[in-house]
């Protein structure tokens, strides 16, 4: 197991005052006692002044003897759990996080495009896609990224928001993957990303995002003969390239000990955020767009609400990754804007289309641990207050409704509640920790006060929901646990791996099969439930079955937060396997 179990609380044990006290023996008191009370000697035991008659007293010393051990076995197993070594009775899991998280990080290795390695642990990919960008409108190479979900179709906005999410998990938590062997797993799935990143993210033209058309088509991704379309985006669309910013920034902290591959992406970074904020200090408001004005087919799938949450969270990620407080001016120059920008149903949900909460956090983890004082009082204060505020409402139950199980429902007119579920366990137990090693145990709420142990649970019971602690005892993870989603919408995972070539239309043979899929999508985190705990175990309903790269984020970075930190620490503080100071390496106050 990855983690230990919560300990049980100890329990005083009382004896009652007529049949649990220990017998009298013949000491002054007690012969005082039987002076005053008895004129002539008993013919039985002093007990018998207590309402005890002892027959046979060799029984009695036996009863005696099994009494006080079994006092003793029990007082012990209540004492156990508080002389165990703190890292291992720190808000444990039953379930085994070790295996879930390499099972979710696998996930990726299934949804690779391009050349594919040779040594994927996943058996029925191969290479695919090897034309992309060539054979297109725009003649560029885009081999390589990853597909997004259960089709063969590669989104740059969910996938640079991955790249983003899975990089801040390793920033935090590198030492929990190197513990348990997953770092250079994790590394390799971000790079396969950031490498993909650095070719549509062409500084001075254009961004690309590639959109087959291939919905219709059920087809696996090494079979493809169809045109790949690709649309292309300029500078103006402020959330692609300012998603794409944050991935490459955020990134290079995570290879900052390759120092020539981190450079190269905080070069490209900067390249990219220089021409989208020169657009904004010309035009301001006027033509600022998002994707949804040049994003072709993608809009449809990957609609944008807004462009300034991405603007401040590529100008924070390229803050920590460069230390150029020119960056920090502008993301806490704006933060409020784009708070005051937030959708209604956006509020208080970190996923692909809204970074703000997650934002939120970040500044606050800036204020409690290298403040930076004036000018950025005001916006990190504000940062601290909201992110306070996040919590308070996921705990509160006024702000969200919970499905009966206990899954909390950020965003229940959209579907696929895990995704969110995921993310908002993974914001609060990394600001449990950063509270934790405040030594806060409390704090206030509008209404209410909430502690760092409801926190705790409420973080961990959404991992535990999604890996099987719910009314249908399912694992929404396929492969972990005994029982899991077997007919998960996806075309790999769902076409024999049999070395044949099957057409579209031989696909659809597959899609509409009522049988399971002949290959486990090991780690794949499907939609979810609906708001009633129902699921439907089948291929054709997406909102139940369809996994995807962004949402698998999500889950990664929850896992490793609730992982077991190192059984060693070089911190003298609470032991909870993470890096404080890391990313702020290149943070000073003097810049």
């Amino acid at each position: 197991m990855a983690g230990s179990s919560n300990s049980a609380p100890v329990s005083s044990i009382h004896t009652s005052s007529e049949t649990g006290r220990l017998l009298p023996s013949a000491t002054k008191c007690n012969s005082r006692e039987i002076d005053l009370d008895v004129s002539l000697p008993s013919p039985y035991s002093k007990s018998y002044l207590f309402e005890l008659v002892i027959t046979d007293k060799t029984h009695y010393r036996r009863f005696l003897y099994i009494s006080l051990t079994l006092a003793f076995v029990v007082l012990a197993l209540g004492l156990v759990p508080h002389f165990l070594p703190q890292n291992n009775r720190h808000h444990g899991h039953s379930k085994n996080l070790t295996l879930a998280l390499n099972q979710a990080i696998t996930f990726f290795d299934a949804q690779k495009s391009g050349s594919y390695p040779s040594n994927s642990p996943i058996s029925f990919r191969g290479s695919s896609g090897l034309q992309d960008g060539n054979s297109s409108n725009i003649h560029a190479d885009l081999v390589g990224g990853f597909y997004d979900s259960g089709n063969n179709i590669k989104f740059t906005f969910p996938a640079a928001y991955t790249i983003t999410l899975l990089s801040w998990s390793v920033v935090e938590y590198h030492r929990k993957y190197a513990d348990i062997g997953e770092l250079e797993h994790i590394k390799d799935v971000i790079k396969w990303g950031s490498d993909y990143l650095l070719k549509v993210g062409r500084a001075g033209n254009d961004t690309k995002n590639p959109v087959p058309n291939d919905i219709n088509c059920w087809q696996r991704p090494e079979d493809m003969r169809y045109k790949r379309p690709v649309s292309v985006c300029n500078e103006t669309a402020s959330d692609l390239a300012g998603e794409i910013v944050a991935a490459l920034s955020a990134a290079s902290i995570v290879f900052k000990q390759e120092n020539e591959y981190s450079q190269r992406l905080i070069k490209k970074a900067e390249q990219i955020y220089e021409i989208t904020a020169k657009e904004d200090r010309i035009h301001r408001a006027i033509t600022y767009t998002t994707i949804d004005a040049c994003g072709g087919e993608a809009r449809k799938f990957y609609g944008s609400s807004g462009y300034k949450d991405e603007l401040v969270w590529a100008a924070t990620w390229l803050f920590f990754a460069t230390g150029n407080h020119t960056f920090l001016d502008y993301a806490t120059t704006n933060f409020a804007a784009a708070a005051d920008d937030e959708t209604t149903t956006d509020k208080g949900i970190f996923y692909w289309n809204n970074k703000l909460a997650a934002n939120a956090v970040l500044f606050t983890r800036l204020r409690f641990f290298r403040d930076l004082g004036f000018p950025y009082e005001k916006a990190l204060g504000l940062s601290t207050n909201m992110t306070d505020q996040l919590m308070c409402s996921y705990l509160s139950k006024q702000n969200f409704n919970r499905t009966p199980g206990g899954l909390i429902l950020l965003s229940p007119g959209t579907g696929g509640p895990l995704q969110f579920a995921a993310t908002a366990s993974f914001l609060s137990k990394l600001y449990n920790d950063y509270l934790t090693l405040l030594r806060r145990s409390s704090w206030n709420c509008t209404n209410d006060g909430f502690s760092l142990e409801m926190l705790q649970s409420f973080s961990t019971s959404q991992i535990n929901y999604i890996l099987g602690d719910n009314p249908r005892k399912m694992s929404y993870m396929v492969g972990f646990g005994d029982h899991y989603p077997t007919h998960v919408h996806h075309r790999s995972a769902s076409i024999p791996w049999d070395g044949q070539y099957h057409s579209c239309a031989e696909g659809d043979r597959w899609l509409h099969s009522q049988d399971r899929n002949p290959n486990i999508l090991l780690g794949a985190m499907v939609a979810g439930p609906d708001q009633f705990d129902d699921f439907s175990d089948e291929r054709e309903k997406t909102w139940f079955t369809e996994p995807s790269i962004a949402g698998n984020a999500g889950l990664v970075a929850a896992l490793i937060a609730h992982h077991n930190p190192p059984r060693s620490s070089a911190s003298n503080g609470p032991n909870l396997g993470l890096d404080i100071v890391g990313i702020f390496e290149k943070v000073h106050s003097d810049s």
